[in-house]
């Protein structure tokens, strides 16, 4: 006999509810992106007219277009496409590298160094955003600078001043290193016997083996990469290497927001990650699922 707390009725009811509330988070969590939409749609005198439309009945593009005339938008694309992916490409490597190297190799300062590695993790990026850039501007032989770097700019104003302080984020090597602690190490020791070296170990048995946690990292890092705004503002002073988030605070000026064309730009900016976390599900949740089984 069924006690009251799990009659028909009762579970149906729970499910209800469960329901509602979960589309009710869904509705507020996809209320900005629909603001956002209909915002770069809508013409000027709608933008805030009240009573609010939520489905307006004039629609045009013209903000569209102004984001791509204003500023040259197609510009800054291809310099975040450029810097997202170039950090993706060095953080799967180095970071894939390293954390093969902590979750497989034994060497003495192995334990050591990934406490090194956790520590770094809890040191927020705007403490150590002064010293990278003393770094980047007196790096010797580059830019300009003579052997003891004075004299010129080193890597500042220049993509790689972008892509080399994020060649290896520590995350990248704890993500990785996660990930390859769930894989045997019986195969290492065959590879090792069969006369294999440990750059080969780790390139031809081991990170085929990790494409959902590159695919995650993947994610993860274009994801930084294209959203930074902070960091390549300081670093990058020419305007033709300018990004696309950069590109978006040319319609806030004199105090004043041009809402139309800049909605317009953010949502041209987010199709790139939109797109390739469609591709990449799939492996996204695998990678999740699995890079935290052992620690």
């Amino acid at each position: 006999m069924d006690t009251i707390g799990s009659t028909p009725t009762l579970r149906v009811a729970r499910k209800l509810a469960y329901y509602i509330l979960c589309t009710l988070i869904a509705v507020v969590m996809f209320l900005p992106f629909y603001w956002s939409v209909l915002t770069s749609i809508k013409p000027d005198s709608d933008i805030f007219s009240m009573p609010i439309k939520w489905f307006p009945t004039d629609i045009t593009f013209e903000h569209y277009i102004k984001a791509f005339t204003t500023v040259p938008f197609g510009l800054f694309f291809s310099n975040s496409l450029i810097l997202a992916a170039s950090g993706v490409l060095m953080n799967l490597f180095f970071g894939s590298l390293a954390g093969f190297a902590f979750a497989k190799l034994k060497f003495k300062l192995n334990q050591p160094l990934f406490r090194v590695l956790l520590a770094a993790m809890m040191i927020p990026g705007i403490v150590t955003m002064i010293p990278s850039v003393y770094v980047l501007k007196h790096l010797p032989l580059f830019g300009g600078n003579d052997l003891f770097g004075a004299g010129g700019n080193g890597l500042l104003n220049s993509f790689w001043g972008i892509i080399l302080p994020g060649a290896s984020g520590s995350f990248a090597v704890f993500f990785m290193r996660q990930f390859f602690l769930t894989l045997p190490s019986d195969m290492m020791e065959m590879a090792r016997i069969e006369g294999a070296g440990e750059f080969r170990i780790f390139w031809r048995i081991y990170l085929p083996l990790t494409k959902p946690a590159l695919a995650t990292l993947g994610i993860f890092t274009f994801q930084a990469g294209w959203n930074s705004f902070l960091w390549p503002m300081i670093v990058l002073n020419d305007p033709a290497k300018a990004t696309i988030q950069m590109g978006l605070q040319a319609f806030s000026y004199n105090y004043q927001t041009d809402y139309g064309p800049m909605m317009a730009g953010a949502l041209v900016a987010i199709l790139p990650i939109l797109v390739m976390f469609l591709l990449l599900q799939r492996y996204f949740i695998q990678g999740i699922a699995f890079s935290g089984i052992k620690g």
